[in-house]
């Protein structure tokens, strides 16, 4: 006779083949989403490229530009050819599409250089001034809305509250030149423009700074807040932690996954937005580089700059979707 299986034991064979089962199950859950994600970054990225065409295309005849008014017709018709823009307009997309699935952006019609090799030169300019900006946003912008949830109600909440909201309303250009005015032309304290030196840096990144302080100020205090409601906070002071453990070693751990997502997408915000910025410091990055291609009609150019800053937003977005994984393992 076979002896009876005791309880204890069938409960735990049960229990080891419902994990057995449910591993695999999450494991491919995740891929599916994972690739889900993907495609959609390729179907957003495919219609942001195909948005900077038609819009380089709606820019202008550029031949009038390069020639200048005194060219004749059959000029302007061999340039024309020359450029390739006497195709139809589905060859030029489709060939377009190719050449940035090949890494080929083309070439400037400005600078006769090609399109990738400007970029990549004027990238550094852009990565100082955007690393500076969230650099002094996040070291600013955290404590402000910590310091506005745990007082919340107090004048300090109000007036950190009010000091957001007024760097979400300022307009950044407007907010430059008066940075000028003050520091540089009335006081002579910092150059008003230009790059080269330490000096050359702290107007524009505190410019740069100040709209994506404003987001994580705010986003910090509404995280912290909620997460101070929490039963185990309660559960922390019950033990006799101090105000800053219970605040920094277990509050701000778990509410810092959305402050983590809005810096990463704010810096690629203002990587791929830095255009009034750069034109009021005449600094020498990406922002004045797309101003002087659209002044040019330098369509080719516009369109490898746009490309490039689309393709850095999606891959910021992906990298996002990967610390969430990688911080919350319930994501996983």
């Amino acid at each position: 006779m076979t002896a009876p299986t005791s309880e204890p034991e069938t409960g735990a064979v049960a229990a080891s083949a419902t994990a057995s089962t449910q591993l695999p199950r999450r494991s491919g859950t995740f891929l599916w989403t994972t690739a889900r994600r993907a495609g959609a970054a390729l179907v957003t990225l495919w219609i942001a490229l195909t948005i900077a065409f038609a819009l380089g295309r709606l820019s202008g005849d550029p031949t009038a530009t390069i020639l200048g008014p005194m060219a004749s017709q059959d000029q302007r018709d061999a340039l024309r050819v020359e450029l390739g823009l006497d195709r139809p307009l589905l060859v030029q997309y489709l060939d377009y599409l190719g050449g940035i699935i090949t890494g080929d952006l083309g070439s400037s019609l400005q600078f006769y250089q090609p399109n990738t090799t400007l970029i990549l030169d004027r990238l550094p300019f852009t990565l100082q001034l955007v690393g500076a900006g969230m650099l002094i946003a996040v070291l600013v912008g955290v404590p402000l809305g910590v310091l506005a949830a745990t007082r919340e109600g107090t004048w300090w909440d109000r007036a950190s509250s009010a000091l957001a909201l007024l760097g979400q309303s300022v307009p950044v250009f407007w907010l430059g030149m008066m940075l000028v005015l003050l520091f540089a032309v009335e006081l002579g304290l910092l150059p008003a423009g230009q790059s080269g030196s330490l000096k050359h840096l702290v107007l524009p990144a505190f410019t740069m700074s100040l709209y994506p302080m404003a987001h994580v100020a705010r986003l910090t205090r509404a995280a912290m807040s909620e997460v101070l409601r929490e039963p185990y906070i309660d559960g922390a002071r019950a033990r006799g932690l101090t105000t800053g453990a219970i605040v920094w070693h277990h509050a701000f751990k778990n509410a810092s996954l959305p402050v983590l997502t809005i810096v990463v997408l704010q810096a690629g915000a203002l990587l791929s937005g830095a255009v009034a910025v750069e034109y009021v410091y005449s600094w020498p990055g990406l922002g004045q580089l797309a101003l002087q291609a659209i002044q040019f009609r330098d369509f080719p150019l516009v369109q490898a700059i746009v490309v490039f800053g689309a393709v850095v937003f999606v891959l910021l977005n992906q990298l996002v979707d990967i610390f969430h994984a990688v911080i919350d393992p319930r994501l996983r």
